[in-house]
């Protein structure tokens, strides 16, 4: 891979990755801190992959999930889901990346969580360009729970641009634990490279109440949480696993380019962007209503954290980590996990239609909770399940 130097520490860093030799966007939508890890076998069956994290033998970020093809009625429910909520997620857009370009006096540097956050951040810079005449630059990098972030990716920015100029982007928040994560991160960071980066956090969607900058509070579905790769590029999860990442590398992903049949990428990124036009007016209402608002009302108060912890009490569980709060979370457990059980709010039934198709096809038992904190919230299983991952990236014992 191509290096660059950074000049203050004379490290030699490597070079981004750009569409069309790694990912599906084009180049000026997105460049990649990561290494392509090519043809490595890192897919393993569910039991095999857990049964590894469960000994405590590999963290969650070693080895990849096998990806595939969603069936026709899957892909009909994604396709729904992005007709019926494509405008409120340009309103979205609009309004958290307004709000981000005023705090950093209108030259932000984008840079996106992969993989959630990357379509994004690219729907962000597509907004501050298109709309407001604004060309962001926009890179995505990898963050890794129990690792932290990938400070190579980190070098490289602080090599690049002032600091104070770059803002990290996520699709989502659940409970709020990759924004601590990215706290913790960047507060080391700066504590072993003497730089400081900003730890604010700017979201679409903020169900956890867990960041000040964001789109909308609403736990509602953001298609791009119903797939996999095919709506991120063909990008895979971020992989970092020390017999293929050196220390002078950034985090790898691979490309999935036999997915190629099957990548709605451009298609999810081309119907919000239709959109932009028509919410201009909303988004302006909306802005000015933020900064309006007092302080307080937009800080985070960690409201989800503390209903998660009340989930885990009530249902016997003793154990955030097996509770997925949140739309994008809850579908995660039902493609990736062993899940136990799915709580919804009884009026969210129709938000989540692929949520209840999943739990129907994997019987996964589906309970009402009149006053859940969200939508749908995805319960692993505490007893059975070799997925689970703790704070550190590893499993954990669940208590019952």
């Amino acid at each position: 891979m191509p290096r660059t130097s950074d000049p203050a520490s004379h490290q030699v860093l490597p070079v981004p990755l750009t569409g069309p030799d790694f990912g599906s966007y084009p180049a000026e939508d997105v460049r990649w801190l990561l290494t392509d890890l090519g043809d490595a076998k890192l897919e393993a069956p569910t039991g095999v992959r857990e049964q590894a994290i469960q000994s405590g033998s590999a963290n969650y970020a070693e080895s990849l999930p096998v990806e595939y093809t969603p069936s026709a009625e899957y892909q009909q429910l994604y396709r729904d889901a992005l007709q019926r909520s494509g405008r409120r997620i340009a309103e979205a857009v609009g309004i958290v990346t307004d709000l981000l370009l005023a705090a950093r006096e209108q030259q932000p540097v984008l840079v996106s969580l992969a993989r959630a956050g990357t379509p994004v951040g690219i729907l962000m810079r597509r907004w501050a360009r298109e709309i407001r005449g604004i060309d962001v630059p926009h890179y995505t990098m990898s963050i890794v729970r129990g690792v932290g972030a990938d400070e190579n990716a980190l070098r490289y920015l602080a090599a690049h641009y002032d600091p104070a100029r770059i803002i990290f982007v996520d699709g989502w928040t659940g409970k709020g634990a990759i924004v601590r994560e990215l706290s913790i991160a960047l507060q080391r960071f700066e504590q072993t490279d003497g730089v400081t980066f900003k730890d604010d956090l700017a979201v679409l969607a903020d169900p956890g109440h867990c960041v000040g900058l964001y789109g909308t509070r609403e736990d509602y579905l953001i298609p791009s949480a119903c797939l996999n790769s095919t709506v991120s590029g063909l990008v895979s999860r971020t992989v970092f696993n020390r017999r293929l990442i050196g220390p002078g590398d950034f985090h790898g992903a691979k490309f999935y380019t036999g997915l190629r049949g099957s990548d709605v990428s451009g298609q999810f990124l081309a119907t919000v962007c239709s959109h932009f036009g028509d919410v201009l007016a909303t988004v302006d209402r909306g802005t000015e209503f933020a900064r309006s608002q007092p302080s307080h009302e937009r800080m985070p108060n960690w409201a989800g954290w503390k209903a998660v912890e009340g989930i885990s009490e009530n249902y016997g569980i003793n154990n955030v980590n097996l509770v997925k709060p949140g739309v994008g979370e809850t579908t995660r457990v039902l493609l990736r996990r062993v899940p136990w059980k799915i709580l919804i709010r009884p009026e969210a039934r129709a938000e989540v239609a692929h949520v209840l198709l999943l739990a129907e096809q994997r019987g996964v038992p589906v309970v009402e909770v009149t006053d859940l904190a969200y939508s749908c919230v995805g319960l692993i299983h505490p007893l059975f399940t070799k997925g689970a991952t703790g704070a550190d990236g590893r499993a954990v014992a669940a208590a019952l």
